[in-house]
């Protein structure tokens, strides 16, 4: 990103006297260099995030490949191109998979899967290549991210909601910590401008967490569609899950994952434009026209 403007609207590519570069892990080095010149902010943003082969080797090797190998490459060609700072787009799951309490920033990193692994290494990394370059480095942490074009399970569940299907999830009383994409791209615009956010690592999320069956009462609500929720133990639904091959699916839907913000406001300023309610309902807008093939207001 060059120059970037005044911290004024979420809406990055509107702001004045910035220019988006785009590169990925196919990009050679040459091509990768010119890309980078003259640029002050890298956001790296992309990933790997799942694979279709999901063998144990598989898993670690495109994990590492694209999460932890390529970011340090970037990390270094763009500090030896003059880059400033450099933010990187990293996952709650490096802390954890599920929390009793809400994570923080000094928690000890658990990361339980390849993907939660990558990004940790890949933030270690990065920490790295700074101390050996002077390279600012920015880190945040983001639970689920939903908006338009989600996907994965919250794609699922809307999908569920949209065809009136019964779900087996009105004794979850869990708490889950999310962040809508305009919340999350505000966040990261503040951590491209503040002189403080060097060198720091930042959890962020909406600041309202939910429970699973709330989560999905506030969807149907926004979607204008009846919920219907029916009480099953939640004993026998991990053990059916891990029967059909879905435990991590319902280890997410049962469990609780929260994110401790705290920090990114104190030090930052930072406060979410949008509430929970706004994001749901741009999300409802999106999956509305996606499902019936044209725009869509609500």
């Amino acid at each position: 990103m060059r120059n970037p403007a005044k911290h004024s609207s979420v809406d990055c590519s509107k702001a004045n006297g910035i220019e988006w570069v785009v590169l990925h892990d196919q990009s050679g080095e040459a091509e990768t260099k010119h890309r980078l010149r003259g640029v002050e902010v890298v956001v790296h943003l992309a990933g790997r995030v799942q694979l279709a082969s999901n063998t144990a080797a598989d898993s670690f090797h495109e994990f590492q490949k694209v999460n932890v190998v390529w970011t340090e490459r970037l990390a270094r060609a763009a500090a030896a191109e003059g880059v400033r700072r450099f933010v990187y787009l990293s996952s709650i799951k490096v802390n954890g998979e599920q929390s009793s309490v809400p994570f923080a920033e000094q928690d000890p990193p658990n990361p339980q899967d390849p993907y939660g692994i990558s990004k940790w290494e890949a933030e270690q990394a990065l920490v790295m290549v700074s101390s050996q370059t002077g390279l600012e480095t920015v880190v945040i942490r983001s639970p689920l991210v939903y908006g338009s074009n989600v996907g994965g399970n919250f794609l699922q569940l809307l999908n569920y909601l949209r065809k009136g299907i019964p779900l087996p999830l009105a004794r979850v009383e869990n708490r889950r910590s999310l962040i809508s994409r305009e919340n999350l791209a505000d966040a990261l615009y503040g951590c491209i401008l503040h002189r403080q956010a060097a060198g720091k690592t930042y959890l962020v999320s909406d600041g309202e967490d939910l429970s699973t069956p709330e989560l999905i009462r506030r969807l149907g609500k926004v979607l204008g569609l009846k919920v219907r929720l029916w009480p099953f133990p939640l004993p026998m639904l991990r053990g059916l899950g891990k029967i059909v091959g879905k435990h991590a699916m319902i280890d997410r839907l049962v469990g609780s994952l929260q994110a401790n913000s705290s920090k990114i406001r104190r030090e930052l300023d930072w406060h979410p434009p949008f509430s929970v309610d706004q994001g749901l309902a741009e999300t409802a807008i999106w999956f509305c026209a996606r499902a019936s093939g044209r725009p869509l207001t609500l």
